[in-house]
């Protein structure tokens, strides 16, 4: 896994163990042209580690933790083995501009107007039957010290299980709300923090977006009420990058947020013919592309390099039958 990494990144090994923990990732935006942001990091296991205190230490979620590293223990990863920390991206499809979120990668971006930046941050997303809405929104509002007033459906749903709710559960730590909440123009809907930093990365909300409370505190004063919100499913991103084409792989989830069952190559066809400006511009290697989709990682791999012009092709073949 970690040559694949290396490969994938063309990071040196003193470059990605000597990288430091963040408590949030603001990262420059690529030239133009290029989609690729972040680096990713190798660190050792301390033994006190789990991959959910290394999620909220590197603002990953428990599923990019898990994803990531394929039969590292997430409880006990053990003193000195070495963990991946993905945080290298393939910028999400489409404009650049307010918030875009990816549910098949649990993660939320947001471009500031005006700034040559980007901040994504982990999210915990809608579970099964309760899932997170596809959708072109806006933040409609913004509440600090939010209250929560659990809508019926959910009381029925806890009372079923023993667990009866009141009518409104105030600020503090009980409330699963968090400090703030950012609600959409989709009704019922909102990004909020959580009391409960495990659900981050997971299919654990009753549909709303849930973010660690010191991220949903650093993104709330820089997000104006009016704000796009962008809601989008792709597990599959195609980006460039140092004039390479990359590829990155989620495992599918529904409109819905619940587990997807895919014809995984032709959902890969469809998410590249999205990006036309690199589509008709490149060399497949599609050994690599069926090894990306089979890792389903969420880490960007060179899969391409891109075609040359045509004039460039001709002086190529001249030059060999003509040296």
């Amino acid at each position: 896994m970690l040559s694949r990494v290396f490969a994938a990144c063309s990071l040196s090994i003193a470059a990605l163990l000597s990288a430091n923990p963040v408590s949030a990732l603001e990262l420059p935006l690529p030239p133009p042209g290029d989609d690729i942001v972040g680096q990713v990091q190798v660190i050792k296991a301390k033994y006190e580690d789990t991959f959910a205190d290394l999620g909220k230490t590197y603002d990953l979620g428990y599923q990019e933790m898990i994803a990531a590293n394929p039969g590292v223990d997430a409880w006990l990863p053990g003193t000195g083995t070495e963990v991946i920390i993905p945080t290298r991206f393939i910028l999400p499809p489409g404009p650049r501009e307010g918030i875009v979120i990816n549910i098949a990668e649990y993660r939320l971006y947001y471009f500031p107007k005006g700034k040559n930046v980007v901040y994504t941050y982990p999210l915990g997303i809608g579970r099964e039957g309760w899932g997170s809405p596809i959708a072109h929104t806006s933040i409609v509002a913004k509440t600090k010290d939010p209250a929560w007033y659990p809508p019926a459906s959910i009381r029925a749903e806890h009372a079923a299980d023993g667990d009866p709710l009141p009518t409104v559960i105030p600020p503090g730590p009980d409330n699963p709300l968090g400090p703030y909440k950012m609600s959409l123009g989709v009704p019922g809907y909102l990004i909020h923090g959580s009391n409960k930093k495990f659900g981050i990365g997971t299919r654990t909300s009753h549909g709303c977006f849930r973010m660690y409370n010191n991220d949903v505190t650093e993104i709330f004063p820089m997000v104006p009420v009016g704000t796009s919100v962008r809601i989008i499913n792709e597990p599959y991103k195609f980006g460039r990058a140092e004039g390479k084409i990359y590829l990155e792989a989620h495992t599918p989830i529904d409109d819905h947020g619940n587990p997807s069952v895919v014809d995984k190559h032709t959902a890969v066809i469809n998410a590249l013919l999205k990006r036309e400006d690199i589509a008709n511009q490149m060399q497949l290697d599609w050994n690599t592309v069926r090894d990306v989709v089979a890792a389903e990682d969420g880490l960007p791999v060179a899969i391409a390099q891109p075609t040359p012009p045509q004039s460039s092709v001709a002086a190529s073949e001249n030059a060999v039958q003509n040296p």
